[in-house]
């Protein structure tokens, strides 16, 4: 199973996306030309520069799922290659290729031995795990993080580590039985079958079995004669009547590959959202939710907003007094994380009625740029936290949010996640954070949204679309200007804090320390 979407399932960190607050101010980078692909390669990383935009509706449900096309052929048809034809022709990120062969059952020690002697038959439905493949399918057809198993064709057996993968706008499944199972039919969108040569699909077969899974070439042609030939005869080649397309020769047969492309743009041109514009219509009457919490603002807490919100301040006192700030409003937030009885015994000999926490972990997840600079604040307060990052930037032409990067921890599921961000206007990015954790399985009542300065909308737009997050901010502005910035507001927090001069692009020199920092 391959993927042009990075899950981001490690718990590594992500080095700084942006330049370090020690960074000079740079210029504007030019945007991608159309020849260009839409992403950024650094060493194992993908970063999209062209994001995956909303999946779900104002109220945070998801109101569109992903594109799912069917491939089916027999074995060694081109069934991949014209996968990553159409992937190429489509141009488009957060895609994914899901392949049949990941989802072979785990087999018994008979079988295992029959496999090796090429004596099981692969190319029966019954080799298929089906359940879980139509599981799968459907999960991550509707938006949600999934788990792919990875089958290893020289043992026969399934990798014990399984591949994350989420953020499909497009779906490519190909596989040999994938017109067999008529739940899994009900998936897909668009059914396609890849017909070539018998002769040509052997040639292939000889060659990859050989080369790529370590077969011997009496043991191959053994194995189709058994059992691929016919078994393309009795349950493939019938399911070609059921596709909506057929593509002779594969890979090679350009026109229906584009005119499966030209389908695919208008099904997702159909399906497109403007979140923000439903977000900024919203009508501010109902008083501010009860989810919310705001830090008492005690005279140092107004004198910290007082030094932040002053243009004139200069670079270094703003990040200095939002640091302060920033620590006043992590300890706050961490007085709502779940809490039980706990007596432990002082050094004096008698006991004392504590309090600890109540959970299994504590996850912070930044919304890059600016809520990565929050991450120290909480660090300093909180032993051992894990960290996650998110990369949701603004598309300039639809003035929609856009999701471009993700890594979070392995089973973040199961934590308290702590939501980061220095400011929230619309609310349309924080919401699409917190979609991507539910998507992820993250329980919406173990979410919390931790902002420096939040606007009236955002506040709203959060609590109608997920009414269990809790809302933590040390201010709420009233206004929004034209351009949808907190009004009386704070400025581009990230461009004070980081030197930044507001572009949009990465310069050369930026993309080039990106490299050599390994992001």
């Amino acid at each position: 199973m391959t993927s042009r979407s990075d899950s981001g399932s490690g718990e590594d960190s992500l080095d700084r996306l942006l330049p370090h607050a020690g960074a000079p101010r740079r210029k504007s980078a030019t945007s991608l030309s159309k020849t260009e692909p839409p992403l950024l390669r650094t060493g194992t990383r993908t970063i999209y520069t062209a994001g995956r935009p909303p999946w779900y509706d104002e109220h945070g449900a998801q109101s569109k799922e992903a594109f799912v096309i069917g491939l089916c052929g027999g074995s060694a048809s081109g069934k991949t290659t014209v996968a990553n034809k159409i992937i190429e022709a489509l141009d488009v990120p957060w895609v994914v290729l899901l392949s049949m062969d990941s989802f072979y059952k785990v087999l018994s020690p008979e079988e295992q031995l029959l496999a090796a002697q090429n004596d099981y038959n692969f190319d029966h439905p019954g080799a298929f795990d089906f359940e879980l493949l139509v599981a799968t399918l459907r999960k991550l057809k509707q938006g949600k993080s999934v788990k792919i198993p990875v089958y290893d064709f020289t043992t026969h057996g399934r990798q014990k580590d399984w591949k994350n993968v989420y953020g499909a706008s497009v779906i490519i499944f190909e596989g040999i039985m994938s017109f067999v199972d008529k739940e899994l039919l009900q998936l897909l969108d668009m059914k396609i079958f890849v017909d070539t040569d018998s002769d040509i699909r052997l040639v292939r077969r000889l060659r990859r079995d050989i080369t790529e899974r370590g077969r011997d070439i009496e043991g191959v042609i053994k194995q189709y004669n058994k059992f691929v030939k016919p078994a393309f005869e009795q349950y493939i080649e019938p399911t070609m009547r059921l596709a909506d397309i057929v593509v002779p020769r594969g890979g090679g047969n350009m026109v229906a590959i584009d005119l499966i492309v030209q389908h695919v743009h208008s099904q997702l041109e159909e399906r497109e959202l403007s979140v923000r514009a439903l977000l900024a219509s919203v009508q501010q009457t109902q008083p501010l939710p009860q989810t919310l919490s705001v830090l008492e603002s005690s005279p140092q807490v107004r004198g910290l907003h007082t030094i932040i919100r002053n243009r004139e301040t200069s670079r270094d006192e703003f990040i200095f007094y939002s640091k302060r700030l920033m620590r006043l409003l992590i300890e706050h937030a961490l007085t709502f994380l779940p809490s039980q009885p706990c007596v432990v015994q002082t050094p004096q000999g008698p006991d004392y009625d504590g309090r600890s926490y109540k959970g299994k972990g504590i996850t912070g997840v930044s919304i890059l740029r600016a809520g990565e600079t929050m991450e120290p604040a909480l660090r300093a307060v909180c032993k051992d936290v894990r960290i996650g990052k998110i990369l949701i930037q603004t598309n300039m032409d639809s003035g929609e949010p856009e999701l471009h990067y993700l890594r979070l921890p392995k089973d973040i599921s199961e934590d308290h996640v702590i939501l980061m961000d220095s400011t929230v206007s619309t609310g349309a990015a924080a919401m699409m954070a917190v979609r991507v954790l539910l998507d992820h399985e993250v329980q919406e009542e173990k979410i919390m949204l931790v902002s420096l300065l939040m606007a009236e909308l955002g506040v709203h737009s959060v609590a109608y679309a997920f009414p269990k997050v809790k809302i933590i901010t040390t201010a709420v502005d009233k206004d929004l200007d034209g351009s949808f910035h907190v009004i009386p507001g704070i400025g581009d927090f990230g461009d004070r804090y980081f030197g930044t001069d507001g572009s949009v692009g990465w310069s050369d020199e930026e993309n080039q320390e990106a490299r050599e920092r390994g992001i």
